[in-house]
């Protein structure tokens, strides 16, 4: 089929208005996906808790699908390929037997790699978690749930890798909001149907085949309909896309050696996250010897906080990456070493807006949102809070350090990566073993401590390994302007401390705790006062770069 037009090639660099525009879309989808993502884990914590017998289980689970998938393929779809389906994208034929046989190539791989490692799963639930009896017989009845994900992951990635480096972002982004939604809806079906963990305490003994269906399975199906609504987009690219076979001669050489020593690098990086869970679940074995009435932090509390804390990172800086990383490898491809800085800076002070705020949100705010993914059990909601407040300094780093690592991959230097890997995930490594030596009550606790920790590390070794790659890109810039985000930050902080012991945060029996409704309120009312103050003191400090970070936004109310 011949396309009415034809598109403008995606290696050259978009204007300044289209990744404006472009990253209010992605920053959007991004967003809705994320607060129904919030919603389907309040949900979550509704059925099955926050630190009962089975809460830790279908997390330990459900997490491996996404551990392997990012180990074995996740960067090599996100990072390595984008260069070179945009090289791809500017033959005559914009990348059609390229694209068509890459994709046949990564379908084929991806499916005997989830056969087999879904047929491993008593093993995996044996070797990357704690837990024993029943319960880890009910782990592995969730993982062969949820292992199939990792074929749709890949999917979906090598999908929509093809739509944006032709320039259509949003269904990228868009797309998990219908995951999210299949999700909500099955976990609805199982709080009605089944009852909610504070009321009916679900535990291996009394779990039934009904209960894995509407919880691994619906959350599994989500994954599904996530990566097949692509297609629709896909067709409407008019690539002409069809399976191919016959690898030789295409250039899919060079993106086997890039792959490869990304391949190691994931490895090595979610290697990390397996030993994280390894030692999380220590304290989840640990559970079975408490009390009833006593509770401490385990998997799920890790996994909540972990999930809020990165939510400025995921719906600011990741959208905006994404959209600079078509202008990073679009400089390289040209040689332009200039751009690359200019680029590195405006993402890096733009970015900083939002994650520095996000870190003052999460400090002030961490009794409620805490709350919020509590099921409604008090000292759930507690465990949640100490995680959520040791993991928020580390936010503004992590969205750094991805932003920094980006150029590496547009550059199509898979080596740098490997090495700032390698030592970051010997500090982590290191870390996570020093946790696993506590008590268990402070071992959830301490892993939390060590990710803010390595976040702030990762960021270091990257500047050293960047600065000698590219010389000089305006560090001193960047962090003078960081520094006046974290004076504004902490003044909005401040302010919000003060709202929240108005509404009894410090206060064992205070509004907040009453209910997840009530710590709802809270945000609602402290989070936008929080961010007029946090505005008005960018205003005050003569921060330009708010205006670079509303400027997508305001420029699609005005065109409305």
């Amino acid at each position: 089929m011949v396309p009415s037009r034809r598109p403008t090639p995606a290696g050259n660099v978009p204007p300044t208005d289209t990744t404006a525009r472009s990253s209010a879309i992605m920053a959007a989808g991004t967003l809705v996906s994320r607060i129904l993502g919030l919603v389907r884990v309040a949900l979550l914590a509704t059925a099955i808790g926050t630190a009962g017998a089975v809460s830790d289980l279908f997390p330990a689970a459900n997490n491996l699908p996404t551990y392997i998938f990012l180990m074995v393929a996740g960067g090599v779809f996100n990072a390595v390929l984008v260069p070179q389906i945009i090289r791809a994208s500017q033959q005559e034929d914009r990348g059609s037997d390229f694209v068509s046989r890459l994709m046949t190539l990564s379908v084929i791989v991806l499916f005997i790699l989830t056969v087999l490692i879904t047929l491993a799963a008593p093993f995996l639930a044996d070797l990357l978690t704690n837990v024993s009896g029943d319960a880890l017989a009910l782990t592995t009845v969730f993982a062969y749930w949820c292992l199939p994900q990792i074929f749709f992951y890949g999917l979906y990635s090598i999908i929509g890798q093809v739509l944006n480096a032709n320039g259509s972002f949003g269904p990228y982004m868009w797309a998990p909001v219908v995951n999210n939604i299949v999700s909500i809806g099955f976990l609805i079906a199982f709080i009605v149907m089944l009852g909610a963990e504070r009321t009916t305490g679900h535990t291996p003994d009394t779990w039934t085949p009904t209960h894995t269906l509407l919880l691994a399975g619906g959350t599994t199906l989500g994954i599904v309909i996530q990566a097949v609504v692509l297609i629709v987009p896909l067709r409407r690219l008019h690539l002409g896309l069809r399976p191919r076979f016959g690898w030789r001669g295409v250039g899919l050489g060079k993106t086997g050696r890039l792959a490869s020593i990304t391949i190691v690098t994931m490895l090595i990086g979610n290697g990390l996250y397996m030993i994280n869970q390894w030692v999380a679940t220590i304290a989840t074995e640990a559970r079975t010897d408490l009390p009833d009435d006593v509770y401490i932090a385990g998997l799920t509390n890790l996994d909540i906080g972990s999930l809020v804390y990165v939510l400025p990172h995921s719906v600011i800086a990741l959208s905006l990456a994404t959209v600079m990383f078509n202008r990073l490898a679009a400089a390289h491809s040209q040689g332009d070493v200039e751009t690359t800085k200019e680029t590195l800076s405006l993402g890096m002070r733009t970015i900083g807006v939002a994650t520095v705020f996000g870190a003052a949100a999460l400090l002030a705010l961490a009794a409620p949102l805490g709350m919020v993914f509590s099921g409604g059990i008090r000292a759930g909601g507690a465990l949640n809070a100490l995680i959520i407040t040791l993991l928020a300094v580390g936010a503004p780093f992590l969205s750094a350090n991805f932003f920094l690592n980006r150029v590496f991959y547009a550059a199509e230097d898979a080596i740098t990566p490997l090495k700032i890997q390698l030592i970051l995930s010997v500090t982590g490594v290191a870390l996570a073993l020093t946790a696993s030596l506590f008590e268990p009550a402070l071992i959830v606790p301490m892993l939390a401590l060590s990710f803010t920790l390595g976040n702030i590390v990762a960021v270091v070794v990257s500047h050293v390994f960047l600065v000698r790659k590219i010389g000089g890109y305006g560090a001193g810039h960047i962090y003078d302007v960081h520094v006046r985000l974290t004076v504004a930050g902490l003044i909005a902080a401040a302010f919000g401390a003060g709202l929240l012991w108005f509404f009894g945060a410090y206060q064992p029996d205070g509004f907040v705790w009453q209910s997840v409704g009530s710590a709802v309120v809270v945000l609602l009312v402290a989070g936008p006062l929080m961010a007029g103050v946090y505005i008005g003191m960018l205003k005050v400090l003569r921060i330009t770069e708010l205006s670079d970070f509303l400027a997508p936004l305001l420029s699609r109310f005005a065109r409305r």
